[in-house]
């Protein structure tokens, strides 16, 4: 595909956003509807892929392509099935654009992507309970000239609420295909797979429909198209309507938002707090087994003190991560996002903003790659400027692996803040803190005269409440936690592996033994075991190699930068390949305290000291110093993967380079009075 440009900056429009590579010289479908009208379950039911669906407009903002196998056409004996490209195109009301996501779906269905073969036929996907309404965008797709298919979702629910729509009637009606289906359920997924086998056999109507564009002639024929089908409005949703008068509430509403997100991160310290007691001790249990087994050194150490103490040091939070993921699909399929959303769309008005940009920055809460693509389906490209410059600061799970390491040498355990954990107290804090933080940052670039602009109308559909399946709810915390593992499998380990090197080059091997030697003699003569003194040695050897490595010689260059903060070169250099990934931080940590003592790496931290420098002796992480930690990865752009999603979002490099630079400048200013502040206050 080609870039299409607009005057925000430009605009890039990926090919295969997920899903399979499209088969060459096979039939393509496109599969069309509203957000929320079940297009992306019908898809993955087709198709057998598992896409990330969500009950708020905005989610799906890129191509989807999967191979779906349907029959053979008529006539042709015992073929074997064959197989066609079926395209989830992102979700649109209409094929007359206002967002670059809409723009996707109506240049791509007029042929004008380079690059892009015009489908062969499209299936419109139309939730039967709102039937009236999605008559218009069927009315557009009908002018396209291509075969076209209805698929009737939510019959299950339309009949339960007392609603009726006639599949055969309307598809008298329309002249065109209609299946009902229940796109959770495969097996009524049939029919369209069947029809699918020969899109060119289609009935198509003797003349297209008049558009909402022709006013009152489109709406003859809504309501002709109606009668025909028997349609009957389902009732309104009573449990949806009584929920709602609540969480919808200008007041009340917010409260219970925040009610909600403050349980949310209660539960993810209290009930991953054991699961990761296991996980650490399952670690634990592999660095026995490398010290058993494992006797030529170079490899030990590699093993105890790279992977085990990096990749194994950022594993040990995936209970944390898994529990957020749950707890966010949870929310989505249930249907409270878009609740979220117009909640929270009064503050983001305050910001010059738009409800819509509430799905970027949800987004970004579980990772700000999303966060910055799902800006796709804000119609302003200033407003997608200035959301994609504030995303950043909202809360990604990158972070988490950070927090609760820090919030866990900060806060005990048994510390409460009334009948609530105050480690769980002080996560939300740091949420609400980057929350708020990406809202003024957004308020603030609203108002530079680059991207100054009024509020567009922001429409958003509350679909009703709905129990979630929990195959789907699995699924997607499933592939998220995938992406998470993935990550900890490339860059995290590359980044330990070079971490390894860096403090473990030069050798200094005879220094290094001397210093061993010397150790276990004094304990020897302190009354140490064999074992106990030849495991302190060890770890004396290897605090002089690493305090002469390499990676202290680049540490120590840039302390006077982060020494304010009250870093150390330790820190500071957890903290420069954290700008790679934020986790790193934890596996740099990981690996030093690995590698002081592989026993118990927790009270190796908690017990590092200065090893040079007018704080020498003193404790690293004191309350002043973990405060500004957290502070400075609340504010700091540390995600090489987010800088390149905003490079080619915007289309230049002027907006990554302004962001990384004012974050950097906002979480050193924010380290050092949060350093200062702690310092005073605990004296």
């Amino acid at each position: 595909m080609s870039d299409c440009h607009d005057p925000g900056g430009g605009h890039h429009h990926e090919h295969g956003g997920g899903g399979q590579k499209p088969l060459a010289d096979a039939p393509s479908v496109a599969l069309i509807g509203s957000p929320n009208a079940g297009k992306t379950s019908v898809f993955n039911g087709l198709t057998g892929l598992r896409q990330k669906t969500g009950n708020y407009p905005g989610v799906t903002v890129t191509r989807s392509i999967g191979r779906a196998k349907v029959p053979a056409m008529a006539g042709a004996g015992a073929a074997k099935p064959i197989e066609i490209n079926l395209e989830d195109l992102p979700g649109t009301y209409s094929l007359q654009p206002i967002s670059p996501d809409e723009q996707v779906v109506a240049d791509l269905l007029d042929g004008k992507i380079s690059g892009a073969d015009r489908p062969d036929a499209a299936l419109i996907v139309v939730d039967s309970t709102v039937l009236q309404r999605s008559l218009g965008l069927v009315a557009e797709a009908m002018n396209l000239g291509i075969p076209i298919a209805i698929v009737l979702t939510m019959t299950d629910e339309m009949a339960a609420r007392g609603g009726k729509a006639d599949p055969e009637g309307l598809e008298e009606a329309l002249g065109v295909p209609v299946r009902a289906v229940i796109g959770t359920r495969k097996s009524t997924l049939e029919s369209v797979r069947t029809l699918l086998g020969a899109p060119e056999s289609w009935s198509r109507p003797a003349v297209a429909p008049p558009t909402v564009a022709d006013g009152q002639e489109h709406e003859d024929w809504v309501a002709s198209v109606l009668q025909l089908a028997g349609y009957k409005a389902p009732r309104s949703h009573s449990i949806t309507n009584a929920v709602d008068r609540v969480l919808l509430h200008p007041v009340v509403g917010t409260l219970v938002f925040l009610g909600i997100m403050f349980g949310f991160f209660q539960v993810v310290f209290t009930v991953a707090a054991p699961l990761q007691d296991l996980v650490e001790s399952f670690f634990g249990w592999l660095g026995g087994l490398v010290t058993e087994y494992v006797t030529w050194p170079i490899l030990a150490d590699f093993l105890s003190t790279a992977v085990i103490g990096g990749v194994g040091g950022v594993l040990v939070f995936v209970p944390q991560i898994v529990l957020m993921f749950l707890l966010i699909a949870l929310m989505e399929n249930v249907g409270y996002m878009s609740r979220a959303a117009f909640v929270t769309d009064r503050a983001m008005s305050g910001a010059g903003l738009e409800g819509r940009a509430f799905v970027a920055m949800l987004s970004s809460f579980a990772c700000a790659v999303p966060g910055i693509m799902a800006t796709r389906s804000i119609p302003s490209s200033k407003d997608r400027i200035a959301t994609t410059m504030a995303a950043p600061l909202a809360t990604c799970s990158a972070r988490i692996p950070v927090y609760v390491l820090l919030i866990g040498m900060l806060v005990s355990p048994d510390a409460k803040f009334g009948p609530f954990g105050m480690q769980g107290a002080v996560m939300f804090g740091l949420y609400l803190l980057g929350g708020v933080s990406a809202m003024t940052a957004a308020a603030v670039f609203k108002r530079t005269p680059a991207l100054r602009s009024g509020l567009m109308p922001f429409y958003m559909e509350m679909p009703p409440y709905r129990i979630p399946a929990a195959r789907t709810v699995l699924m997607m915390v499933w592939d998220s936690t995938r992406m998470f593992l993935r990550k900890v499998g490339k860059i995290i380990l590359l980044t330990s592996i070079v971490l390894w090197i860096l403090l473990s080059l030069p050798a200094r091997t005879d220094e290094a033994e001397q210093i061993k030697n010397d150790t276990v003699a004094v304990q020897l003569q302190q009354g140490a075991t064999q074992e106990e003194a030849e495991a302190a040695g060890d770890a004396e050897s290897r605090s002089y190699v690493m305090d002469n490595s390499f990676g202290a010689a680049i540490g120590k260059f840039v302390e006077p930068v982060f020494a304010p903060l009250g870093f150390d070169w330790r820190i500071d250099i957890g903290i420069l390949g954290s700008f790679a990934a934020r986790e790193v931080v934890v596996s740099t940590l990981g690996q030093i305290a690995a590698a002081e003592d592989p026993d118990d790496p927790t009270s190796a931290l908690e017990q590092m000291t200065y090893t040079d420098g007018p704080n020498k002796g003193e404790v690293v992480f004191s309350p002043p110093t973990i405060v500004a930690m957290l502070l400075f990865f609340v504010y700091a752009l540390q995600c090489m993967s987010t800088i390149g999603v905003m490079r080619r979002e915007t289309n230049s490099w002027r907006w990554p380079i302004i962001a990384w630079v004012y974050m950097f400048a906002l979480a050193w200013v924010a380290g050092y009075i949060g350093h200062t502040i702690t310092a005073a206050v605990t004296g």
